[in-house]
């Protein structure tokens, strides 16, 4: 066995491959498929081949093995191409269970050296992972996986030519897109409505469009959709030429219906177009509103937060307008005021610790920071008792600071909880403002921090950046503070040598470098901004202990260095 291993070796850093040397082992000389048949590896001679790298307790690889048996299923009647699994499955069962579904053939699970011996030639790092061979056995890629999300079936026959071909044509739809380009594939041409109604995209043509990219389970989308619902509609009963078309990312039907209960358009359950526009469009964030203007050209790449703050005035959403925006933003934001933030209607308190309503006009002049944060969020409930600590330090040096607690929790009961381990104040649970003071500050992920100075404008949206680095040496969060911060970060490092070598690390020259958080690995200490760093070996020494050897090295006796002045010992 370990002559037929190494002869595979051999085989593989050859330009080509023989399928049988490398698909077979000394006692075998066949495949099977998931109903027990055994193929003979030499009927896969003319054919193209995937290897499959895959395992059942992979998520990844679950979501992408039936975009694989989508193309392959397509493919199946060119007769030429065939798939073989190569399981990373660590019992038969769960081999089995997975194979199952698969349409194509695998090396044994009972052969488990044969599956592992190609990982190391074919650099399987990780799965899925799939490499496509040609005909003579030559590897056309072991990018397989990233081919098959992006191109499908269209990829085939895989070869770099191809590929380059589809790019080129990719580029020159994006020089002359229109609405027909971005939403026609060559099986359709038409969207759909809630009612399942095909509607033509040649109607689309001369119309402002959003292409609404969402998905039903992902409650920031969940919660958008109401709002651009009321922005659509509003813009259809003014006559706009508006259309919305909503790409939908949800895995199953149910979830699509879900999401399409609004009264715009949409690509289809699962259209194969809804993938393919998530990266023709670069999409990184939920909910994104690419809009197109009426020549087909894309007028801004995510509308989204501008149709959340300003609903219907932010049509026609072209440059323009956003411009128009941005100065209104900055007028707003000059005479932003606590009030102004804080206050809504009837609304004019935040709650106290003993549950007393403290009035909104009481707070004026003080810093203040928003702190949006929930008990079901872990970095939430690990940053907390952080801030709790820096709180009770700046309150001690100024009471003219406090902190508001915004909570996304879920019910009263875990508010509570949650609430009853702060010192500070707080929105009563399910405040009407929670929502506006969301938009206004665009908060996308939380924990999340916003500064306000005592006018009431803001400082920063970074404050949780800055606590984590600084601690209770932040406050006001100015960026004359920071600066004044800086300074003294710099002056702490005057006089240190830029590289040194220690023994405790043999390896490599250390560096000083800057480094937010850190544990020293040798006296295992937390240590911030300043570490001599090995960034190979992610090694790092606190300054102190690295100086510390290297003055009491430096020192006579009878004196004592610290690094910039050495005094007589008393």
């Amino acid at each position: 066995m370990a002559e037929s291993a190494n002869n595979v070796v051999e085989t593989i850093n050859r330009d080509c491959h023989d399928f049988k040397s490398l698909l077979s082992s000394s006692d075998r000389d066949f495949l099977v498929r998931n109903n027990g048949d055994q193929v003979k590896i030499d009927s896969l001679k003319g054919k193209k081949l995937g290897l499959y790298f895959s395992a059942s307790w992979c998520g990844p690889c679950r979501r992408f093995t039936p975009n694989l048996i989508e193309v392959y299923t397509e493919l199946s009647t060119k007769g030429d191409f065939e798939v073989i699994f190569v399981s990373a499955d660590e019992d038969e069962e769960s081999f089995n269970g997975y194979f199952s579904k698969m349409p194509w053939l695998a090396i044994p699970f009972s052969d488990s050296e044969a599956r592992k011996r190609l990982d190391e030639p074919f650099s399987v790092k990780g799965i899925p992972h799939l490499v496509l061979l040609d005909e003579n056995g030559k590897v056309l890629t072991e990018e397989g996986v990233e081919i098959i999300r992006e191109y499908g079936e269209e990829g085939y026959p895989f070869t770099p030519e191809k590929i380059q071909e589809l790019k080129d044509l990719e580029e020159k739809a994006k020089k002359e897109q229109s609405i027909k380009t971005i939403l026609v594939s060559r099986s359709r041409d038409f969207v759909v409505t809630s009612d399942g109604s095909k509607v033509p995209v040649s109607e689309l043509e001369g119309k402002t469009v959003g292409i609404y990219f969402s998905a039903s389970s992902f409650k920031p989308s969940a919660d958008f959709t109401q709002k651009l619902a009321e922005v659509y509609s509003k813009l259809k009963e003014n006559g706009e030429k508006f259309e919305v078309v909503m790409i939908s990312l949800d895995d199953d039907e149910e979830s699509f219906r879900q999401s399409f209960g609004a009264p715009w358009l949409a690509l289809p359950s699962k259209d194969k177009s809804c993938e393919k526009l998530a990266r023709y469009f670069e999409l990184s964030t939920l909910p994104t509103v690419v809009i197109i203007g009426p020549d087909g050209k894309t007028l801004h790449p995510n509308a989204a937060d501008a149709i959340d703050e300003h609903g219907i005035v932010a049509y026609p959403f072209t440059p323009g307008k956003f411009a128009e925006l941005k100065e209104i933003e900055k007028a707003s934001e000059a005479t932003q005021t606590l009030e102004s933030v804080l206050v809504s209607g009837g609304l004019d308190f935040v709650l106290g610790k003993d549950g007393a309503k403290v009035k909104v006009a009481d707070l004026v002049g003080k810093t203040i920071l928003l702190y949006f944060s929930a008990h079901w969020c872990p970095p939430c409930r690990a940053f907390t008792p952080s801030l709790v600590e820096v709180y009770k330090k700046i309150k001690e040096k100024d009471d003219a600071f406090e902190v508001i607690f915004i909570s996304s929790d879920r019910d009263q009961s875990s508010f509570d909880d949650y609430y009853s381990g702060m010192p500070w104040l707080a929105l009563p649970f399910n405040d009407a403002r929670k929502s506006s003071l969301s938009s206004k500050f665009k908060v996308q992920g939380i924990p999340m921090l916003i500064a306000l100075g005592p006018t009431g404008k803001t400082i920063t949206k970074e404050a949780r950046s800055l606590v984590m680095a600084h601690g209770a040496d932040a406050y006001p969060f100015t960026e004359e503070r920071l600066k004044e911060i800086e300074a003294q970060i710099e002056e702490t490092a005057k006089g240190w040598p830029e590289k040194l070598k220690d023994e405790r690390h043999e390896e490599h020259e250390l560096v000083l470098t800057r480094r937010s958080n850190y544990v020293c690995d040798v006296c295992d200490e937390m240590g911030q901004v300043w570490s001599f760093y090995c960034e190979e070996c992610d090694f790092d020494l606190h300054p102190k202990c690295a100086l510390e050897k290297e003055t009491k090295a430096d020192a006579k006796e009878g004196w004592v260095c610290d690094g910039e002045v050495c005094t007589r010992a008393s």
